[in-house]
């Protein structure tokens, strides 16, 4: 998918439109390395270990499993695929480029960041709850 957008891009660019600036040919240079860091980082995610002795250690990450990173990093090369074919109607569509940090700041913010923030106020209540238990223990003894 990399490979084919990219050929028909550079045909279409360099062919039918003619380059209109350094713009075009940084962005695509932008993507072609946005899609070999992808690729890299795939290939050594599933890459199996062996032993010594040449025994399987690791069979690698599946690339295919649900909530993984390969499935933000397939997102990724999607993105980027998308915005090089559409960067074909107008160079402004190089601007959804900005998306994937975009997605890695919410994903930072809904799994890491927001989590501490809620288990601080958690442990809080956690003491709070204990002290109006005692509190309550202390009356039900006075009662009595």
């Amino acid at each position: 998918m990399c490979i084919a957008t990219t050929v028909f891009c550079l045909i279409i660019t360099y062919v039918v439109l003619q380059p209109s600036g350094i713009l075009q040919m940084a962005m695509m240079l932008l993507s072609v390395c946005i899609y070999f860091g992808s690729y890299s980082i795939m290939m050594t995610m599933s890459k199996p270990r062996y032993s010594e002795t040449g025994i399987i250690l690791d069979s690698g990450n599946d690339l295919n499993m649900e909530g993984g990173i390969a499935e933000h990093i397939k997102d990724v090369i999607i993105l980027t695929t998308g915005t090089q074919l559409l960067s074909l109607i107008s160079d402004y569509f190089w601007f959804s480029l900005l998306l994937a940090p975009l997605r890695a700041a919410w994903i930072l913010w809904n799994s890491i960041i927001k989590p501490w923030l809620n288990q601080k106020d958690e442990q809080q209540d956690i003491l709070v709850n204990e002290k109006k238990h005692k509190l309550t223990e202390r009356k039900n003894k006075r009662i009595r």
